[in-house]
């Protein structure tokens, strides 16, 4: 078995270059919790501190198409040398189209612009698996240059919209935004390593859904007069499914590793986690925490004792880390109601919220997990964006901080629900600065309006907003066809251009 010293002095392909655009508008935390009247306290420390409402003017397309001009422009890239566009999204709004929509719309400011159009043998896939998308999208555009670009580039471009019901347990957990993400095969930020990725996936029911019956539904119907695209979720079974999966691909990536758990987590330079709200990664990162305690190859001091203050059995604890469960067959045979949803790791969980308060624990935050965490709680959810996001927030920190990131071992961790997870080492590559400066994300974050109540209400339940600003640098929907003839037909097809 290969060691991690041998995938270090490998090549391995990955990304050289990675751009970010959010919409302007942004909904403050703080001001939400006092229209709703939460705790401003509590959801910062559990969401973060504010999340970007899509304006009507926008939608996944465009916001992707946005980041990828963005990317080609402050990177450079020859558009011609880019064989591969993979769009990574839960928010399509057509099913037959999707990333050629990307393409259409960067084509034509290209030209615009007096530059080529990118390059006509280009492949343009997409992506779906909730939020896991995008890392399959990246998985994708990797394998292209490692083994039939002949020298070409590939461009990845993950961008969502992640909306919930207002008043629901996900309203302050929305979010859009989109990251592309040059890749070659001679990367300049980070290299990805495949050959030792962990693979999880499982079948996990009405763990978050988008069926599209429920458009037809009578109370959903009623209650939703305009198309929406929320989704049907659990949160308590949603968090175990999570929980389990995330678990079971990064056991799958260390043994191919072939470290011991605690050595992983302790001789990582950064840990990177899908994040739908800021808690949820440093839940995950406690629980792998906790099973590696538990696996140590020698009793480890702090687990017993952990144990005692946890009031769990440590041989209890051991044995969970086995655990393979059928999480949905279970709630299948106890009712199939978010009532039935069972932990299938109830003594690691406990032990978890106490190993999360542990001196050791913040410890491992403050040096594996601080870096882009501050900006990250800028953005809400951005589904099959979040996890880049946070990397590409990472480096832009890394690079002002002046940290000495060079062969630093990285980790991302991705999680879709539904459900799948993908685990996959990085490594920091010499020359990465010059790559990180060019990011931008700082620029990104600055371009903001806060709206008010009566803005976001409105622009949430689908209606179109005066903004303060109007759109410049960016694509936009222009018109939605509405022909239906049998010699000509776009009805619903949306028509784009780019406002300057």
């Amino acid at each position: 078995m290969n060691t991690a010293n041998e995938t270090a002095a490998r090549s391995n392909p990955g990304v050289s270059g990675m751009s970010l655009y959010v919409p302007r508008p942004r909904v403050s935390l703080r001001d939400w919790c006092e229209w709703t009247g939460n705790s401003w306290d509590k959801v910062q420390a559990v969401v973060g501190r504010s999340f970007r409402q899509p304006a009507a003017y926008e939608d996944a397309y465009t916001m992707a198409a946005t980041a990828v001009l963005r990317l080609i422009r402050q990177y450079n890239i020859d558009p011609r040398n880019v064989g591969q566009l993979a769009l990574g999204t839960e928010s399509s709004k057509d099913n037959s189209a999707g990333a050629v929509i990307v393409r259409g719309m960067v084509d034509r400011e290209l030209e615009r612009l007096g530059l080529p159009r990118l390059s006509r043998q280009l492949e343009v896939p997409e992506f779906k698996h909730a939020c896991l998308g995008g890392v399959y999208a990246l998985k994708s555009a990797l394998r292209y240059v490692a083994f039939d670009a002949n020298g070409r580039q590939a461009i990845v471009v993950c961008s969502d919209i992640a909306a919930y019901e207002r008043g629901s347990s996900g309203e302050q957990t929305q979010g859009a935004g989109a990251v592309a993400m040059l890749v070659e095969a001679q990367p300049k930020m980070f290299e990805v390593d495949l050959a030792h990725a962990g693979s999880a996936s499982d079948y996990r029911g009405p763990d978050f859904r988008k069926p599209f019956l429920r458009h037809f539904h009578h109370e959903y119907g009623q209650r939703h007069r305009r198309l929406h695209d929320f989704p049907i979720f659990s949160g308590k079974y949603s968090t175990f499914a999570y929980l389990d999966e995330v678990g079971q691909a990064t056991d799958a990536m260390i043994q191919r590793l072939g470290m011991a758990d605690l050595d992983f987590l302790n001789g990582a330079g950064g840990l990177f986690f899908h994040r739908p709200y800021h808690m949820m990664p440093l839940q995950a990162l406690a629980f792998i925490y906790a099973r590696a305690l538990a696996r140590a190859p020698q009793p480890h001091a702090d687990f017993r004792a952990l144990c005692e203050q946890a009031g769990v059995s440590p041989e209890g604890v051991v044995a969970e880390c086995r655990n393979t469960p059928d999480l949905y067959g279970e709630f299948v045979r106890q009712g199939a109601h978010a009532d039935a949803a069972q932990d299938a790791h109830p003594l690691t969980t406990k032990l978890s919220g106490l190993v999360r308060k542990s001196a050791a624990f913040q410890q491992l935050l403050a040096t594996r997990v601080n870096l882009g965490t501050d900006w990250a709680m800028e953005l809400g959810n951005l589904y099959t964006a979040a996890l880049p996001a946070w990397i590409a927030a990472g480096f832009e920190q890394a690079l002002e901080d002046q940290v000495e990131w060079t062969n630093a071992k990285l980790y991302a961790i991705g999680y879709g629900s539904g459900d799948a997870s993908e685990a996959i080492p990085l490594r920091v590559v010499p020359g990465w600065r010059e790559a990180a400066a060019k990011i931008g994300f700082r620029a990104a974050l600055a371009e903001s309006t806060d709206l008010t109540r009566e803005q976001y209400e409105a622009l949430h339940d689908g209606h179109d907003v005066a903004l303060d600003r109007p759109p410049t640098n960016q694509f936009v929907i222009a018109r939605t066809g509405d022909t239906y003839e049998a010699a000509f037909q776009d009805l619903g097809v949306d028509y784009y251009d780019y406002a300057q």
